[in-house]
């Protein structure tokens, strides 16, 4: 991986942590000058590719770790630099100890078959700019990582997005609920 994260996370494996993941995710955006749709975009892949991990990877144990990472491409606002953001893309780096599958079977259900669930994949490749997905060949044949990229549009703004009082009235689209919210109820899928 790139130099280090600007911002590290390890969670465990239970549903109960994903808003708070999503909130942060949507928040650093949105503070690294992403505009709501892509904040809310980048919070929704992450959740996506955590409940595939939780229900793919980790057959859905609560205790297993999985490690986010967010590295603000380009730099991040100083003090120096006036609220300006030099921050051009946003790289989301999530990583697991659960077996590793073939990365070729990685994929979406065929969208034409109309049922609940199998779709993450396929929100993960439609809502970023670029997903790829590798083992994590440093740890005993266990684990998977997944990088997502977002690259800042030329057209959003370079400051920080918002005020206290306007995160408050945000957070509400980054904690909207999960796909995994229901997990047990859901089928199982293939693919993570």
């Amino acid at each position: 991986m790139d130099g280090q994260p600007n911002i590290r996370l390890q969670i465990q494996s239970n549903t109960l942590f994903l808003s708070g993941v999503r909130e942060l995710v949507y928040h650093v955006a949105s503070r690294v000058g992403f505009c709501d749709e892509h904040c809310g975009q980048m919070a929704l892949a992450v959740d996506e590719a955590i409940c595939n991990v939780i229900r793919h990877g980790y057959g859905r144990a609560p205790d297993r770790p999985i490690w986010i990472s967010l590295h603000c491409d380009g730099g991040i606002a100083t003090p120096d630099t006036h609220g300006t953001s030099p921050t051009t893309a946003l790289r989301i780096v999530i990583e697991d100890e659960a077996r590793q599958v073939d990365i070729a079977t990685i994929k979406s259900r065929d969208l034409d078959e109309i049922r609940p669930g199998g779709l993450g994949v396929h929100i993960i490749q439609q809502v970023m700019d670029d997903v790829k997905y590798e083992h994590r060949s440093d740890h005993n044949g266990l684990g998977m990582r997944l990088t997502m990229t977002k690259v800042r549009g030329p057209h959003e703004h370079s400051g920080p997005a918002e005020t206290d009082d306007q995160a408050e009235d945000a957070s509400g689209k980054a904690s909207a609920g999960s796909a995994c919210s229901d997990a047990a109820s859901q089928p199982k899928d293939q693919g993570r």
